[in-house]
């Protein structure tokens, strides 16, 4: 065991604990979510214990061949999970639309919608929708997504009189963006482009969306709650990128928690009874954390939503 397993916090949990530590007990019968990016690492376990405690999950996947390949993988060890599989490339706004709207033409409700997609550090580059490519994946597809999508949450709440959470997957590296956090004005300047603060641009970018949809749901008066959760250090292949990630895993791979504890934050927010009722907040090791300041910025959540809508309006 390393360091990181020697902290318990209020929530009772720790670093060290697991995703089905942290949603023992729990039944989920009945419940349906989304998690995105569920053709490995965290996204995988995450989808592996939630069909483990009994929730529906639908994988919205880039590649329908690799996301059939991890339904039958979970089903082959739990026979009675309820697992769908559904095309989706998160960095692509045609494609979000795409697949909201097939999932709303199916009927299903949405419990849990886990933004767990992303890109870690490449080199420049912009997305089909000529964005740069890890705002584009990592925050805009999910600002997307969520939008197209809350309407399908709200009637689910409503009828099932359920709590609907969604759970927006940041980073510590949110700390680590460019000074002025957000750069709205050079989200594309290449001369200027850090692959690394780019990343942690991003990553603010998804707790600042959690606390401005918090802000509307209790305007609303929604029951709905949305926040933001650090998985920790994990040996994933967000490294593939090479370079200083694969440095930093390299250097720092007996310190890293495993794939079932960076999953654990996640699943402990998107399942247990602890969290209901909390919003706008960030966690790390399944507990109540503190984000920067720039993260806990409501005119800046606010000015980024207003950024977010522009970039995806309708041509």
């Amino acid at each position: 065991m390393t360091w990181i397993s020697i902290f318990t916090g209020k929530s009772g949990f720790a670093a060290s604990s697991t995703a089905e530590d942290v949603t023992k007990g729990v039944d989920g019968t009945g419940l349906t979510a989304i998690v995105t990016g569920a053709t490995s690492g965290i996204g995988l376990e995450t989808a592996r214990v939630l069909a483990l405690r009994g929730v529906h999950v639908v994988m919205p996947v880039r590649n329908l061949e690799s996301g059939k390949k991890v339904k039958e993988s979970i089903v082959e060890k739990i026979p009675n999970a309820k697992i769908d599989v559904m095309e989706l490339d998160i960095s692509s706004q045609e494609s979000v639309r795409q697949f909201a709207s097939q999932y709303c033409s199916k009927g299903y409700p949405l419990n849990i919608l886990i933004l767990n997609a992303g890109i870690m550090s490449p080199p420049f580059s912009l997305s089909k929708d000529n964005i740069e490519l890890q705002f584009a994946t990592n925050h805009v597809g999910n600002f997307l997504l969520t939008n197209l999508l809350l309407d399908t949450m709200k009637k689910t709440v409503k009828e099932s009189g359920k709590e609907g959470r969604i759970v927006i997957l940041s980073s510590e590296i949110h700390r680590m963006t460019y000074k002025e956090g957000i750069r709205f004005d050079k989200i594309n300047d290449e001369k200027s482009y850090s692959a690394f603060s780019a990343y942690g641009q991003s990553k603010l970018a998804n707790a600042l969306h959690a606390k401005e949809l918090t802000r509307r749901f209790q305007e609303e008066g929604v029951k709905i709650t949305a926040n933001a959760v650090h998985p920790g250090v994990i040996a994933t292949n967000l490294a593939r990128n090479g370079g200083f990630n694969a440095f930093f895993y390299g250097v720092f791979n007996r310190i890293l928690k495993n794939i079932p504890q960076g999953t654990a934050t996640t699943c402990y927010v998107a399942l247990n009874p602890q969290v209901e009722g909390v919003s706008g907040e960030y966690f790390a090791d399944s507990n109540l954390g503190k984000a920067s300041k720039h993260a806990q910025d409501a005119e800046l959540a606010k000015k980024l939503w207003d950024f977010s809508l522009n970039l995806t309006k309708s041509n």
